[in-house]
């Protein structure tokens, strides 16, 4: 029997493959899963896969964390295992992470068809780790699946065409199939919702220092559900959180998304926070020097600023007063982009030797 071998790591991928593996299911696809132990932590994995209703993966390499050389070798060791005992006809990953390019690189290295879910994401800033990561993954891509348009247009502009399939966007997906599991509260709360985690902001002692210095003068209640990442850094570097600022443990999906809709703005520096806050229509700053979400910054909904603290809190300002009407469906699709995925995987299964 045929299969796909799905590879997965971190708390996004877990999101994107919920509906998708059960859309596999149900037209009869066999899948096998890896998790890469790249997110290990408990309120970042073990919770995900329960709320979502995901099945326990097939094979946990328990990688963990550490340097990119480091991490990426020792998942591609633990994957190539894996695939030349399974022999599956597709693998499919998932996202920008090094879970992703480390799956593309073992595929591609055992001959192995890939496929990859959120294919032609550009941010132009190749010292961005995802940024590199999605550029090889494409290109060692055979299928690729895009979230937008604008991913579309970014692989043609790279000389992609074949393979290349306008889908939608699986988080938008999971949004819309979950919202009766949401809270549902009138209207907006008074306080700011902050997520740090990635690494040009967390492992900076300075711009760490400008972060959290712009959400202590902000005079509203900051939640800040804090990566493990973050947390190290924030003790490495001696910075405190401000009075104003309540530190939380990571939360699950479903509260992160209670808490994205009740926001009055989000300051982050994650893409998949600035999608949904996109989705649920609520003011975002980011804090990153570009961004692959551009729908969002064209819509006026996300202001992208440096990590200085004047312009956090001048974008912070600005931005509680915007209050605009969106229809994520005209970018990110009708909510079936995990069936299409599903339907396009079933006929290249047919079609391989």
């Amino acid at each position: 029997m045929k299969k796909i071998v799905t590879i997965i790591g971190a708390r996004p991928q877990f999101i994107k493959m919920a509906l998708v593996s059960k859309a596999l299911k149900a037209n009869g696809i066999k899948e096998v899963v890896i998790h890469t132990g790249q997110h290990y932590d408990k309120n970042l994995s073990a919770i995900f896969f329960k709320e979502l209703g995901i099945a326990r993966p097939d094979y946990n390499l328990g990688v963990g964390s550490g340097p990119y050389r480091e991490q990426v070798t020792g998942m591609l060791t633990g994957i190539e295992k894996v695939l030349a005992r399974e022999k599956p006809a597709i693998v499919l990953v998932y996202g920008d992470t090094n879970s992703t390019v480390a799956g593309a690189f073992a595929a591609s290295k055992g001959g192995f068809a890939i496929a990859h879910v959120e294919a032609g994401l550009r941010s132009f800033n190749r010292n961005m780790a995802e940024e590199v990561n999605r550029i090889i993954t494409d290109a060692l891509a055979d299928i690729l699946f895009c979230p937008t348009r604008t991913a579309v247009d970014n692989l043609e502009k790279e000389g992609r065409s074949d393979g290349v399939y306008l889908v939608g966007d699986v988080m938008y997906d999971s949004i819309k199939w979950n919202m009766d599991r949401i809270k549902h509260a009138p209207g907006r709360s008074q306080y700011i919702l902050c997520t740090i985690h990635r690494a040009e902001n967390a492992d900076s002692a300075e711009n760490l220092h400008e972060i959290f210095k712009a959400l202590g003068s902000i005079k509203k209640k900051v939640i800040l559900p804090l990566h493990p990442r973050t947390a190290g850094a924030l003790k490495k570097y001696g910075i405190k959180a401000g009075s104003n600022i309540g530190i939380i443990k990571p939360v699950s999906y479903m509260k992160m998304l209670d808490l994205e809709q009740h926001a009055n703005v989000i300051i982050t520096d994650s893409g998949g926070v600035q999608k949904e806050a996109f989705i649920f229509g609520i003011p975002c700053v980011t804090i990153r020097g570009q961004t692959e979400w551009v729908e969002s910054v064209r819509s006026r909904m996300n202001i992208v600023v440096e990590a200085k603290s004047g312009k956090i809190v001048s974008a912070v300002r600005k931005m509680e007063r915007r209050r605009k009407k969106v229809d994520p469906e005209v970018y990110y699709g009708n909510g079936y982009a995990h069936r299409k995925i599903a339907d396009i995987l079933e006929k290249e299964l047919a079609e391989s030797k």
